[in-house]
């Protein structure tokens, strides 16, 4: 895989103690420097004076130089242009924030919003919430402490989607992460042709095979944990 971001000239020439600013600039460059730690990498940080202090994420020491060097190579192993390669599981972990951004701009309720939508009790609201997904029949995301309730899933009466529990049953059921179920119902999938599932089952025509994606979905979740 590559991208399209700009590497530095000849990353791996020059100064070998310019080894880490040049990776943390590279990276910077692509939008990827905040996104290391999630995909199991080493991470660095600005001190004071805007020098790149890269951390072992196995003793909490600043990385050598020939740890420098073997991250380095490691960032730059994949890819057909060693220049511009990536990591995949990266670029995934970035291209998931990003989708969290999209959707976290998007609608959602939480518990106010939600019965002020119902015309019902905060508690009483509450209760449906917890209840319906302890039944796999909601998806909740919890985000800074807070529960969210995606918006696609609910009726204009505030209603879970009764088309929706065919699909999200099997994924809750299997322990996929509620934001990747959240990305995975709302963008198109490739297990789908590119339909976006939580629209096609609400198609006759495409319903039964949305909740067959989602039934092989959640067989790949469960044979990953």
């Amino acid at each position: 895989m590559t991208s399209t971001g700009a590497a530095p000239q000849d990353a791996r020439a020059g100064d070998p103690r310019d080894v880490g600013e040049r990776i943390a600039s590279w990276l910077e460059g692509l939008g990827l420097a905040d996104h290391l730690a999630e995909a199991g990498l080493p991470a660095f940080e600005r001190d004071q004076r805007g020098v790149a202090v890269w951390t072992d994420p196995a003793t909490g020491d600043p990385m050598t130089r020939d740890q420098l060097q073997a991250l380095e190579a490691l960032l730059h192993a994949e890819g057909e242009d060693p220049a511009y390669a990536v990591p995949v599981s990266l670029l995934t972990v970035a291209r998931q924030a990003r989708l969290r951004a999209d959707l976290l701009g998007g609608p959602w309720f939480t518990y106010e919003t939600l019965a002020a939508l119902r015309g019902t009790s905060l508690d009483a609201t509450r209760f449906m919430i917890h209840k319906t997904a302890s039944l796999h029949g909601l998806l909740v995301v919890d985000h800074q402490g807070s529960v969210l309730v995606p918006a696609f899933q609910m009726t204009t009466e505030g209603e879970p989607r009764p088309e929706l529990g065919p699909v999200l049953r099997p994924l809750l059921a299997a322990g996929m992460d509620p934001w990747k179920a959240w990305i995975w119902l709302t963008q198109p999938a490739g297990l789908l042709a590119g339909l976006v599932p939580e629209q096609a089952a609400a198609k006759p025509d495409t319903a039964r095979l949305v909740a067959y994606a989602a039934v092989r979905l959640a067989e790949r979740v469960a044979s990953s944990s």
